[in-house]
């Protein structure tokens, strides 16, 4: 870690990013490193080529601009969470406490993730249609700045209650599927909260592949009793919810609205999601 890009989103979460620039600033003097810091909005503008570490303070959205610009290179992303969730510095188990996260970099163990391309963006966490699209993307701004990550389980409630089927033509592994479904996720970070709640256990950033979870049911309460079921790793296909594994995937697509990694997105096009392995080197624990 010589010369460092330091990413500031100054909006991110409850908006605490700005408040942690003196401490890095700091820290990298103490590393006797060459660094700049910008702002997101500059991200179009910046020369990565002359730094070997890029580091994000922010949250999974901040990483996800960051993503684009050191997928298949040699930087190394480092993270000091600041956002909403934080879900992937949670999978990477790197603390929320800026302090303690600095350390992580200290420790110099680089992790080489797997991310997913969906269509022409790249994901960090997951890709979700239907209900989870709806809790991602319709639930206010005000309300995460207000209540933070507990704003999207008030919300979940709500969305839970007005549940609406739609038919999803999915291809995977020389399959066909033509399905009523009122929720697709494809993960790869399963976790959900910290690492406390995760649609699966099994999602590893490091394996080569993505979790597909599918929930048919359109009643609320059936719905809840399959959606804890998943966050519980009790997950058994059948006539109200599927599950599997895969490292490519297309959803034929009738101008769906979704969300990439919390990002309301507007499908034109056939959603082809594919696995990029081990395309982006990390500091975690």
């Amino acid at each position: 870690m010589e010369n460092v890009l330091v990413i500031n989103n100054p909006n991110a979460g409850r908006k605490n990013a700005a408040k942690y620039k003196k401490l890095i600033i700091q820290f990298l003097l103490r590393k006797n490193c060459s660094f700049k810091t910008i702002e997101i909005s500059k991200l179009s503008s910046t020369d990565f080529q002359n730094f070997d570490t890029i580091l994000a303070v922010g949250g999974d959205g901040t990483i996800n601009k960051i993503i684009p610009y050191i997928v298949n290179t040699d930087k190394v992303l480092g993270i000091i969470p600041c956002g909403t969730a934080n879900l992937l510095a949670a999978k990477l188990n790197i603390p929320s406490n800026p302090k303690k996260a600095l350390k992580v970099l200290d420790n110099c163990n680089v992790k080489n993730i797997d991310i997913l391309k969906v269509q022409n963006k790249y994901s960090i966490l997951r890709t979700g249609l239907g209900y989870d699209s709806d809790i991602i993307c319709k639930t206010p701004q005000s309300l995460k700045n207000k209540f933070g990550y507990f704003a999207y389980f008030l919300a979940g409630i709500l969305f839970a209650l007005r549940l609406r089927q739609r038919k999803y033509n999915i291809l995977f592994k020389d399959k066909k599927l033509s399905i009523l479904a009122t929720c697709i996720i494809v993960a790869n970070a399963g976790n959900m909260f910290k690492n406390l709640v995760s649609i699966s256990n099994n999602c590893n950033l490091e394996d080569g592949k993505f979790d597909v979870f599918i929930l048919k049911v359109s009643n609320p309460v059936t719905f809840f009793i399959e959606f804890l079921g998943i966050i519980f790793n009790y997950k058994i296909s059948n006539f109200k919810a599927m599950y599997f594994q895969a490292s490519n995937l297309l959803i034929k697509n009738d101008f769906i609205t979704g969300h990439i990694d919390g990002e309301k997105q507007k499908f034109k096009d056939d959603i082809e999601i594919n696995i990029v392995p081990k395309s982006v080197k990390v500091f975690g624990n």
